[in-house]
């Protein structure tokens, strides 16, 4: 696996995901539709590679402790 060129795409990924959190709102379930389809995608692009996984779900992880913090602030 290219690594580089992974977290690259993680970058994108991360600016990805406030434009789509500004665009939905993170109350809207179809953010959460997008988190999910677009890190599969990007697990898919780097053929499922344990690294890759673990990296997207490691940042939908965040991105739910983000929204709760917001919640219950």
């Amino acid at each position: 696996m290219d690594y580089g060129a992974f977290f690259a795409d993680v970058q994108v990924w991360i600016g990805q995901a406030n434009q789509a959190a500004m665009r939905y709102g993170m109350d809207n379930p179809e953010f959460w539709q997008w988190v999910a389809d677009s890190a599969g995608a990007l697990c898919k692009k780097y053929n499922e590679h344990r690294l890759a996984i673990k990296q997207m779900v490691m940042m939908t992880e965040w991105l739910e402790e983000v929204y709760e913090s917001r919640r219950s602030a």
